[in-house]
């Protein structure tokens, strides 16, 4: 069954979770990409994704091309804006990746956190207890190695907030279909 990948635009077999970051790999085969493939992959607006930029939400372009890290970024703040003001996203990202505007302090890269969060999300209809999404969220870490100690209960910790976030955001969009059927 094909679902939207979670902060995109885009569509896979929910079964294939584990070969999205390859395919989105194969898209940065040729180097970075442009604002407007970004934009397409998002659904975003250009400006918007030029005033993250501005406002250190994330690395500036190198000659006008996003990298992997930067375009996963963009994503997973797309994602979460569903439901989380901008300042709760920062402070969530910034939990485990220091500032915002500076990679040497993460400790985990964004688009290794993106697709850990893929593999979580296409699980998520099948959680139904806390225990199970604890269970599910050590699973997709269990090949993450720290770079410092405490680094992984950190990235946990924003993973279970991420997953109930994006939830969220799927069941209000559900419900606002609902009501929108009532007229």
């Amino acid at each position: 069954m094909n679902w939207t990948i979670p902060g995109t635009t885009l569509s896979a077999p929910r079964a294939e979770a584990d070969n999205i970051e390859a395919q989105f790999q194969s898209m940065f085969l040729a180097g970075g990409m442009v604002l407007s493939q970004v934009t397409s992959i998002t659904g975003l607006d250009p400006y918007m994704i030029q005033n993250w930029v501005k406002r250190g939400f994330l690395t500036k372009p190198q000659q006008k091309r996003y990298t992997l890290r930067q375009l996963c970024r963009i994503i997973n703040i797309n994602m979460l804006r569903g439901i989380l003001p901008m300042e709760r996203i920062c402070s969530l990202l910034s939990y485990i990746n220091g500032e915002l505007d500076d990679e040497s302090d993460d400790i985990i890269d964004d688009s290794q956190l993106y697709f850990i969060f893929v593999r979580l999300a296409a699980q998520a209809r099948d959680l139904d207890t806390t225990e199970e999404w604890d269970s599910a969220v050590r699973q997709v870490m269990a090949g993450y190695i720290e770079p410092i100690p405490g680094a992984k209960e950190r990235i946990e910790k924003v993973l279970k907030i991420m997953l109930t976030a994006w939830v969220a955001t799927r069941m209000r969009q559900e419900a606002e279909a609902m009501l929108d059927e009532l007229n």
